[in-house]
């Protein structure tokens, strides 16, 4: 199954994807939550609901006519730092024992196909290619055993970096968390439908160019992993997105550094997901949409 939000109306509404069409859940499942987070909350009585709405054939719509927005709009935003062994090594650092965890403010969440802007106090703007995790009930002190049955579901993140701004403290929450530097999308798929997290092939291209080619199976500290440790610090709450890390080619370690500039259209591929794509636009300029 594919949970997605889109541009209704009345403002963000809750769809489900199926083939070239969306299905309103708001229309052809009215008792629903207004939210895919809240859709996830309801565990399995959400996904049968939900599929008794796309079994009705109500509330379709072509997807090329609807705008996506943010699959999800979590409570909390987590990023993983060094979690792809070739990424720290073009970082010149070692791989940590325990995974390197920062917030992104949920500020910086943005659509599929939004634009991201470069600010004007920098340079520096990344891209970095990762699987995010949806989280699908409320939990705590999760075993790496059990972290499979907190899941609702995976979606594609750009965790767009501004690297000075990283850099200017040991604290990297600032330069990861500038507007529009979230992108989530195209949807929530869910664990049933994706299958294995840990062997799925993404790349990134940056006008076409490939720049970042990996598997998932490469991460050091993988999602359960990330699960049991970060449920340890805090409860996470159905919606809540933690991307799991990037692999080495970002913009930063090329010589000399390829940062974006506007003009620039990333996209991001993930087996059994989809792609998301994101024109770069200047901060002046940043009602521009990508097409």
């Amino acid at each position: 199954m594919r949970l997605g939000t889109y541009a209704g109306p009345d403002g963000e509404r809750p769809c489900a994807i199926v083939a070239d069409q969306i299905v309103d859940l708001r229309e052809a499942a009215p008792e629903l939550p207004s939210s895919t987070s809240g859709i996830l909350a309801l565990g399995e009585r959400g996904t049968t609901t939900v599929q008794a709405a796309i079994d009705s054939g109500l509330a379709r719509q072509p997807l090329a006519d609807v705008t996506l927005a943010a699959a999800v709009r979590p409570q909390k935003f987590f990023g993983i730092g060094l979690n792809y062994a070739d990424h720290a090594a073009e970082a010149k650092r070692e791989p940590t024992a325990f995974p390197t965890i920062f917030a992104k403010m949920v500020n910086c969440v943005s659509g599929p196909y939004d634009s991201i802007v470069r600010p004007a106090v920098s340079e520096q703007l990344d891209y970095e290619a990762e699987l995010a995790v949806v989280i699908g009930r409320s939990c705590r002190h999760v075993s790496r055993a059990d972290a499979p049955n907190v899941v609702g579901g995976y979606t594609i993140s750009n965790d767009v970096s501004v690297r000075d701004w990283q850099r200017k403290t040991q604290q990297w929450t600032l330069g990861k968390s500038f507007d529009t530097h979230g992108p989530l999308g195209p949807w929530i798929v869910t664990p049933d439908e994706l299958g294995d997290p840990h062997n799925l092939d993404f790349r990134t291209l940056v006008n076409g160019e490939v720049r970042q080619k990996s598997n998932t199976s490469q991460m050091i500290h993988n999602c359960w992993d990330l699960i049991a440790e970060i449920s340890t610090a805090c409860t996470l709450e159905p919606g809540d997105v933690i991307a799991t890390g990037t692999c080495s080619g970002v913009a930063a370690f090329y010589d000399p550094p390829r940062w974006l500039i506007a003009g620039d259209v990333v996209r991001i591929e993930f087996a059994g997901i989809g792609a998301i794509e994101n024109l770069v636009v200047e901060e002046a300029d940043s009602t521009e949409t990508a097409s």
